[in-house]
């Protein structure tokens, strides 16, 4: 809504608002480091993840940062925020396949099997997105949106699950 012009979110990126030039590009460089510092800090505090998972989440949410820091340049796009972005997506998609632990108290976004399928359905989404990049199909900004959305929200489902899962065993203890 603050573009000049008329911005098409299906087709357009959310890099391209944060851009060099960009209209009121500070409010998407804000968003890129509020979510990295939310997923640093709930890297470092979910502690029912196993400890490689956590770092890999910290990881991508710094290089989530970087792409904030490496804005797009208008018509000639950025090497360094093509690749920290690249990065941050990468292993946003594959820390729950390294923070899953297995046991009958082990929160349920952190099993296994949930971990796998979280993993799955990031990877799928994150291929739909490279393969609009690649193709230009036209719904690149569509594409983004969705993988980046699911990216910033699993960390909150499992945070979740392990807090549900905190309140039953507390439940089960009181017994």
């Amino acid at each position: 809504m603050l573009q000049p012009r008329p911005f098409n979110q299906v087709g357009g990126t959310i890099s391209a608002l944060a851009a060099t030039g960009a209209t009121d590009r500070w409010v998407m460089t804000l968003v890129f480091l509020a979510v990295g510092a939310c997923d640093v800090v709930t890297g470092a505090a979910l502690r029912p993840a196993a400890l490689a998972g956590r770092l890999i989440l910290i990881a991508g949410a710094i290089a989530g940062m970087m792409v904030a820091l490496n804005p797009e340049h208008p018509g000639s796009g950025s090497v360094s925020h093509a690749v920290w972005a690249g990065l941050g997506l990468a292993a946003l998609a594959a820390w729950p396949a390294r923070a899953w632990r297995r046991g009958p108290s082990v929160p349920w976004g952190l099993r296994p099997a949930v971990c796998a399928g979280a993993v799955a359905v990031q990877v799928v989404l994150l291929a739909w997105f490279v393969g609009e990049l690649v193709t230009g199909a036209g719904q690149v900004g569509l594409a983004e949106r969705v993988v980046g959305g699911t990216q910033a929200i699993w960390p909150l489902v499992v945070v979740l699950s392990c807090r549900t899962a905190l309140g039953w065993n507390d439940r089960l203890a009181a017994r």
